[in-house]
């Protein structure tokens, strides 16, 4: 075993160490830029925190009905002012990133629309929302009369906007920033959900773009809604809940949209002038400290991506190429190396790092999915996870990271792994 320049001794091969070493000076100049965007970012927040002439008293929790809860309602501000949209609602009640576009979906489509996914079949577990996958005791989009389609990508992962019909007229064109699951899929810059949003507008004036922004928020200078996008949704318990929300998601966008998907939460009527909110402290510090924290996943990720294509592994996105998630995949070609890999990283883990990830059902998901979550939250990704599905091509994603020194750890485990002597 030999000790690396990591700052840390992950007890590594002697071999496998000057690799790590070797990869981790490769990606400094990257990190750099990550740096710059972490700034940027974090001013932002500073200065969205600071309009709002935040005080104690708006940490206090509310209860009931939770009328005229000001804590509430200028979290909601900040995240309507750092998204660049003109209203948010940011609720607990939210209980993830799926029911957060679910709520979304049935805010804003009526029975007879048509909505049309851009960029392919999404995530399995929106699937069943819409109704494409079995989700058990229904209630999908398609009993309610809603259709769909899902345009294809091509070889190099954008839509087929050759395929668009203009007499299709869909009320929703959704876009899936993050490529998930889908290896045909690559994850879209917000600069190219602009250029979607732009050929949406000229074939289909009346539609409205909804972006799913689940491991994008701060990873570029940009939002969606800053390019062209109507309405963007996410999950708390990623990237902008910092790693301290306990849970919850968020809609932000154009005012009269985001009422709909109020209206679909509460009641209509009630709209967002409702909600209890416990806990909020940890919701706004987790939201200022998001920055940091898709710095460290980002930076991890670049590591990751160069360490194991130079152990020989297929990974999207390469080291070299641009970044607007968190998520790193690599493709490992078979079930017992994707067990190896979880393994790895959940033995690695703050919490339950004695437990054996196996594969086994995940609500919403068609194929068994192994999971290494050894999280202070349950099930946040955003912190430092690795999980896939057990079906071909075995592709493990990687995730999160609420500090850089145990995500490369973790990072670094797995390829202990994972690592052949002399096949790199």
């Amino acid at each position: 075993m030999a000790r690396s320049n990591l700052g840390f001794d992950p007890d590594l091969p002697e071999e496998l160490a000057v690799m790590a070493s070797r990869v981790l000076q490769q990606v400094k100049e990257r990190w750099e830029e990550i740096d710059s965007l972490q700034f940027y970012n974090q001013h932002r927040l500073l200065e969205a925190f600071q309009e709002q002439r935040m005080d104690e008293s708006d940490f206090l929790d509310s209860s009931g009905y939770g009328y005229s809860d000001r804590g509430r309602e200028k979290l909601e501000n900040i995240y309507a002012r750092i998204f660049g949209g003109e209203r948010a609602l940011v609720r607990p009640q939210i209980v993830s990133g799926t029911h957060a576009l679910a709520v979304t979906l049935f805010g804003l489509l009526r029975p007879g629309e048509l909505l049309l996914c851009l960029t392919g079949p999404p995530y399995d577990t929106l699937q069943a929302v819409i109704g494409s996958r079995d989700g058990g005791s229904g209630g999908t989009l398609t009993e309610w009369g809603i259709r769909h389609h899902y345009l294809p990508v091509n070889e190099e992962g954008y839509p087929r906007l050759d395929l668009l019909d203009p007499a299709w007229q869909p009320r929703v064109a959704y876009i899936q920033r993050s490529a998930g699951y889908d290896l045909r899929r690559r994850s879209l810059t917000t600069e190219e959900i602009g250029e979607l949003a732009e050929e949406v507008r000229r074939l289909y004036p009346e539609a409205w773009v909804v972006v799913d922004n689940c491991y994008g928020e701060f990873a570029e200078k940009r939002e969606p809604l800053e390019t062209g996008a109507d309405l963007i949704a996410g999950s708390l318990i990623k990237n902008p809940g910092g790693g301290l929300a306990r849970s919850g998601g968020y809609v932000a966008g154009k005012s009269d949209l985001v009422l709909r998907v109020a209206g679909r939460l509460t009641a209509p009527g009630l709209y967002d002038s409702l909600g209890s909110f416990q806990g909020k402290r940890s919701f706004f510090q987790g939201l200022f400290m998001a920055p940091a924290l898709v710095g460290n996943a980002q930076k991890n990720a670049l590591f990751a991506a160069a360490l194991f294509e130079k152990m020989g592994y297929a990974v999207k996105p390469r080291c070299t190429d641009p970044r607007t998630d968190i998520v790193q995949a690599i493709v490992l070609g078979s079930a017992e190396k994707l067990l190896r890999f979880c393994r790895a990283v959940q033995g690695a883990s703050p919490v339950e790092a004695y437990v054996t990830p196996e594969p086994g059902p995940l609500p919403g998901y068609e194929d068994p999915v192994v999971m290494a979550a050894g999280t202070f939250y349950q099930g946040a990704t955003g912190e430092l996870t690795a999980d896939g599905p057990v079906r071909e091509p075995y592709a493990v994603f990687l995730q999160g990271g609420l500090t850089l020194p145990h995500a490369l750890y973790a990072t670094c485990a797995a390829a202990k792994a994972l690592f052949e002597p002399g096949k790199s």
